[in-house]
């Protein structure tokens, strides 16, 4: 059953109309509550620039220590540290020791898909920077 009201709103449609089959269909296939909430919070590791700076620094050099990290993105080392527990703790980044050192990657190939289709969307819109 559908039904129609007036309202005049600039991005919305200026008719209600709902189709309900298509409604069905579509809550249907969305993720849990659950999903959504462990997604929101993934991508909001990603609303950090220095944690996103991080894991575009891992995803062009496969491995990095902590000070190798600091230097290419020109932060302090600190800093790095901190966000690097954020995103290991998120299973976004894996660390390995070598002897005192510890060298950091990103935790496997999704997360890597998600960085390059984020950058290609941007530049499809925008074009490169």
């Amino acid at each position: 059953m559908s039904a129609a009201i007036d309202r005049p709103v600039a991005d919305a449609c200026e008719v209600t109309l709902v189709d309900a089959d298509r409604v069905e269909a579509a809550r249907g296939k969305l993720p849990t509550a659950l999903e959504i909430d462990r997604l929101a919070d993934w991508f909001r590791l990603l609303g950090d620039p220095t944690r996103a700076r991080i894991l575009y620094a891992l995803l062009e050099a496969g491995e990095l220590c902590v000070c190798d990290i600091s230097a290419t993105i020109d932060v302090v080392e600190s800093t790095v540290s901190h966000s690097l527990r954020w995103l290991r703790a998120a299973n976004v980044v894996t660390a390995r020791r070598s002897g005192r050192m510890m060298f950091y990657s990103l935790d496997d190939s999704h997360v890597r898909l998600l960085l390059d289709l984020g950058r290609e969307h941007l530049a499809h819109r925008q074009g490169p920077e």
